[in-house]
C-alpha cells in the first residue's frame, strides 16, 4: 500500500453527483508521511538550469536542506553577480553577453558539503524549468491583502519550501481599485494622471512590498486581465498595455499572471488571431521591459494556446479552466483536468509549459462561495499524492495555492519530496507521455536528463489494484531496470521485462527506472 492511515477521524458527505457517490474525508486525519525527513547534511535542490536576459537585474536563492548555519560558495560565478555566503542569494546583473554560464555550487554545514553544477542560460528564454511558487487566490480571493503576502513570503522560508526550490511569491486578483466599489479600501481612482494603475489601500507600496519579498531572495508575482476589469471586476489593462507593463516592472515584479476575464466582451470573435492578439501585445511588451518576468497566460485553453502560446512569449500557459471549479464525479476534479492537460505532452518544454492549475491542498477556500473560510481539502492523503505526482510528471508548473498561515506536516511532506520535484525540475524539459489510460488506470511516462525514466501508475479505480507496466511498453534500454519507489525514496531491486505495484484506491506507485 501506497499510504496506511494511522488515524482517521473524518466527516463523510454523501454528494450526489453525475450519479455517483464519493466519500470525503476532511480534517483531522492523520496520514502516514512517505517523503523521508531531509538529512543534516546539505542537498542542492531546484533547477540545474536557469534562464536570463542580458544585463536584467538578477535574483536566485540556492535551494538547499540540510542544518543551518550553512555557507555557500560558488565557483566561475559571472562578474556582475555575487553571492552572500550566508544566505545564499546570488544578485547583480545578469551578464551583458548571451551563453552559457556553468556555476558550481557548494553548500557545506557541520554535518558535511556537497556541490552541484547550475548553468546559467543568458539569452531570450526564461522559464527554462516550470516555476514554482504560492498564489494566494484560492486562500484570500478577494479579502488578500499586503501583510498576507508578507507572511506568505515569510513561510515560504520558515517552513522550509524554498529549501526545495519554491521562489514566486504571487498576488492574484483584488490588488488594484475597484469602480464603484462601496468599500472604502477599494474605491479610488484606478490611474494616476499619467496612467499608471494604482494600488487599492490594502496594498499601500507596491515598491515596499516586492523589496521585502526580495530581501529573502523570493520572487514577486502580480495580476491583471487584458480586458477592461479583472475577473473580480478591479481595474484591467484594456488600453493601458504599455504603462501597466512598465508600472509591474518598476514596482519590481517577477511574474505575470495575466486573465482572459472581461476581455471577452472587447472581441467578439473566436479566431486564433482573436486569441493570440492581447496576449502577443502583452507579451512583446513584457520582453520589452528592463527586467525579467515571467509571462503565465491564463486563457482556459482557448483557441488550443498549447498550440502558440510560447510563440507570442508565454512562459506557461493554461490549458483548462480553473481547476478550484472543476466538478467531482467518481474522481476528484484535479483528475480531469490533468487528463486534459496529459494530452498536450508534444507542446511543452525550456521556455514553455503547460499549466494545469494550482496545487490546491492543505487547507483551501471554496470557490463556488469565495467568502467561505478556508478548510481542510476534501482530497484523501492517497488522492493528494496522486496530484503532486501527476503534476510532477506532467512538468506543470508547481504553483501551490492554499494557507501558508496553516500548513501542516502531512501537506508539507506532499509538496516538499526533494526527488518529485526532481522529476518536474528536469533539465531535459519533457512532459510525460500517456502509456495507458482506462477506467481504472492512468500512466505517465517521463523521460529524464540522466537516461532514467519516471512512472506514475495511478489507480483511478473504487478499490486497491495491481498495476503492471512492461518495459517494452516505456521504450527503455535494456531488459533489466533498478526501480525506485520516489516519495519513499527507496529502491526496489532490479527487475527484468516489467514490475508490479499494489496500489490503493485513487493513489499512485511513482517510480524511476534506471537501465542496469
Amino acid at each position: 500500500m501506497i499510504l496506511t492511515l494511522r488515524r482517521l477521524a473524518f466527516l463523510i458527505v454523501v454528494l450526489p453527483i453525475l450519479g455517483s457517490v464519493r466519500l470525503m474525508a476532511f480534517s483531522n486525519y492523520e496520514a502516514e508521511i512517505l517523503t523521508p525527513k531531509a538529512p543534516e547534511t546539505p542537498r542542492i535542490n531546484g533547477p540545474k538550469v536557469y534562464g536570463a536576459r542580458p544585463g536584467h537585474p538578477f535574483l536566485y536563492r540556492i535551494p538547499c536542506t540540510g542544518i543551518r548555519p550553512m555557507r555557500f560558495s560558488a565557483k566561475n560565478l559571472p562578474a556582475s553577480l555575487s553571492l552572500d555566503e550566508n544566505t545564499g542569494i546570488i544578485s547583480g546583473q545578469a551578464p551583458d553577453k548571451a551563453g552559457d554560464y556553468v556555476v558550481e555550487l557548494t553548500a557545506k554545514n557541520g554535518k558535511g558539503k556537497i556541490s552541484r553544477p547550475f548553468k546559467i542560460v543568458v539569452g531570450n528564454e526564461l522559464g527554462l524549468t516550470p516555476q514554482m511558487g504560492w498564489n494566494d487566490w484560492y486562500s484570500y480571493y478577494g479579502r488578500v491583502t499586503d501583510k498576507d503576502i508578507r507572511n506568505a513570503a515569510d513561510t515560504m522560508i520558515t517552513s522550509g519550501m524554498a529549501d526545495y526550490g519554491y521562489q514566486f511569491v504571487s498576488i492574484d486578483d483584488c490588488w488594484a481599485n475597484k469602480p464603484d466599489s462601496s468599500d472604502p479600501a477599494l474605491n479610488g481612482p484606478v490611474r494616476d494622471a499619467q496612467g499608471a494603475i494604482l494600488s487599492n489601500k490594502r496594498f499601500p507600496d507596491m515598491n515596499a512590498l516586492t523589496q521585502y519579498i526580495h530581501a529573502k531572495g523570493l520572487k514577486a508575482g502580480i495580476y491583471s486581465s487584458p480586458g477592461p476589469l479583472t475577473c473580480a471586476r478591479f481595474e484591467g489593462s484594456y488600453q493601458h498595455e504599455q504603462e501597466d507593463a512598465h508600472q509591474f516592472a518598476k514596482w519590481g515584479f517577477d511574474l505575470l499572471k495575466y486573465d482572459w476575464c472581461s476581455y471577452r466582451k472587447i472581441v467578439k470573435g473566436t479566431t486564433l488571431e482573436d486569441y493570440q492578439s492581447p496576449y502577443r501585445k502583452m507579451g512583446d511588451l513584457v520582453r520589452g521591459v528592463d527586467r525579467d518576468m515571467v509571462f503565465n497566460m491564463c486563457q482556459y485553453g482557448q483557441g488550443d494556446v498549447w498550440n502558440w502560446g510560447k510563440e507570442v512569449g508565454g512562459s506557461s500557459w493554461r490549458t483548462t479552466g480553473d481547476l478550484g471549479l472543476a466538478k467531482d464525479g467518481q474522481l476528484p476534479g484535479f483528475y480531469s483536468i490533468g487528463f486534459t492537460n496529459a494530452a498536450h505532452a508534444q507542446n511543452a518544454g525550456p521556455g514553455g509549459w503547460n499549466d494545469p492549475d494550482y496545487i490546491l491542498i492543505g487547507k483551501v477556500g471554496n470557490a463556488h462561495h469565495i467568502e467561505a473560510p478556508a478548510q481542510a481539502t476534501p482530497l484523501t492523503p492517497n488522492e493528494q499524492y496522486s496530484y503532486m505526482s501527476m503534476w510532477s510528471l506532467m512538468a506543470a508548473p508547481l504553483f501551490f495555492s492554499g494557507e501558508m498561515a496553516d500548513l501542516d506536516p502531512f501537506t508539507l511532506n506532499v509538496l516538499c519530496n526533494a526527488e518529485v520535484i526532481d522529476i518536474d525540475q528536469d533539465t531535459l524539459g519533457k512532459q510525460g507521455n500517456i502509456i495507458r489510460k482506462t477506467d481504472d488506470e492512468f500512466i505517465l511516462a517521463k523521460p529524464l536528463e540522466d537516461g532514467s525514466m519516471a512512472i506514475g501508475l495511478f489507480n483511478l479505480s473504487s478499490t486497491p489494484r495491481t498495476i503492471s507496466i512492461r518495459w517494452a511498453d516505456l521504450n527503455v534500454k535494456g531488459s533489466r531496470q533498478k526501480v525506485r519507489d520516489v516519495w519513499r525514496q527507496r529502491n526496489l531491486g532490479s527487475h527484468r521485462d516489467s514490475f508490479s505495484s499494489q496500489v490503493p484506491s485513487h493513489g499512485v506507485a511513482l517510480l524511476k527506472l534506471t537501465a542496469e
